[in-house]
């Protein structure tokens, strides 16, 4: 089989080779006409551009990091799909590391990527609540950060869901649909996120003139540890519990079957909402409310700030905010 050069497609496209140049790399004027003549010229001959030229022409890779702590939770997984598929379209490969929250996994990864040449990062929440601090970088990769505050706030763009919205509106929809005791359901982990959810559930009591109390209104607890069923059944019977704001729809799926077991009722006795919407969340039983978070909007925020960065490293230090919205189904009627 021929292997054809930038030239050929040139040639049997009838325009130059800095035509084929742009198309190839969507920069610069040419007509809708021209596009597709020399995209079908490629499609037709097979033509594969020769990644390692170009990118050693260019100074890029064309690649581009993604740190994720747990690939195994929806909203993480359902991002970085979507950002992989936006990039993809544009030309740049992913790779994507799974850094189980470790500190240590993180840091190795992250020489990876830097030893790979990668052209950014986007960084996707994170081990810990204290931010993410690139500092420790001898290269000046951009990056950009989803849900995890950065230390150098000035340095990168911050992109997160409107977490404390998404809390205040969950708690109040327990609290008007009778709610007298309110209670939000959390592991002991704190995140930027965590802390922005934890807020809009204590200020939603407070404008509702609910007291608010650690020991009463907080249940802390680790949905993967042996003890779980006993927490909260210890909580539960101890406590007025009437209504369950989970900071994750995983929380809120275990509470769903561990309260059904102490023989109350969802929503008679105790309503539940969690947070994220996962696609189980329409076939639980009851079917479980939740807030949404726009992973679509998250995307491309995400995809097109990065890319500002890597063609302009000035265009750093904003702070992007994503609106939320609530799903409301049986758990909470």
């Amino acid at each position: 089989m021929k292997k054809y050069s930038i030239k050929d497609i040139a040639k049997l496209s009838g325009v130059s080779v800095a035509t084929v140049s742009r198309v190839i790399n969507n920069n610069g004027r040419f007509s809708e006409e021209t596009r597709k003549k020399v995209l079908k010229v490629i499609d037709e001959t097979g033509y594969q551009m020769n990644y390692s030229a170009k990118s050693l022409r260019m100074n890029k890779s064309f690649s581009i990091g993604i740190l994720v702590p747990d690939i195994s939770n929806y909203f993480f997984s359902d991002v970085v799909q979507k950002i992989e598929e936006i990039l993809f379209d544009k030309g740049y490969s992913t790779i994507i590391c799974n850094t189980t929250r470790n500190n240590e996994k993180e840091a190795a990864y992250l020489q990876m990527l830097e030893s790979k040449g990668v052209d950014g990062l986007i960084v996707i929440s994170g081990a810990n609540e204290f931010g993410f601090d690139y500092t420790r970088s001898e290269k000046d990769i951009p990056y950009i950060c989803i849900d995890r505050e950065p230390k150098d706030k000035d340095s990168t763009v911050f992109i997160s869901s409107n977490h404390y919205q998404g809390a205040f509106e969950a708690t109040e929809a327990l609290i008007h649909s009778g709610c007298k005791s309110p209670v939000i359901a959390m592991h002991a982990r704190r995140s930027s996120s965590g802390k922005e959810r934890y807020n809009g559930f204590k200020d939603a009591l407070k404008k509702n003139n609910i007291a608010f109390s650690k020991e009463k209104n907080v249940l802390i607890a680790d949905i993967h540890t042996e003890d779980f069923p006993e927490v909260i059944s210890k909580f539960i019977n101890e406590n007025p519990v009437d209504g369950i704001f989970a900071i994750n729809d995983s929380i809120a799926m275990e509470l769903l079957q561990k309260i059904a077991k102490l023989g109350k009722k969802i929503p008679e006795d105790i309503k539940v909402i969690g947070f994220d919407n996962m696609p189980q969340d329409k076939y639980s039983s009851p079917t479980l409310s939740s807030v949404k978070q726009d992973t679509d909007k998250i995307a491309a925020a995400a995809v097109d700030s990065l890319l500002k960065i890597i063609a302009s490293p000035g265009e750093t230090g904003d702070a992007i905010l994503i609106p939320v919205s609530l799903v409301v189904r049986e758990s909470s009627l």
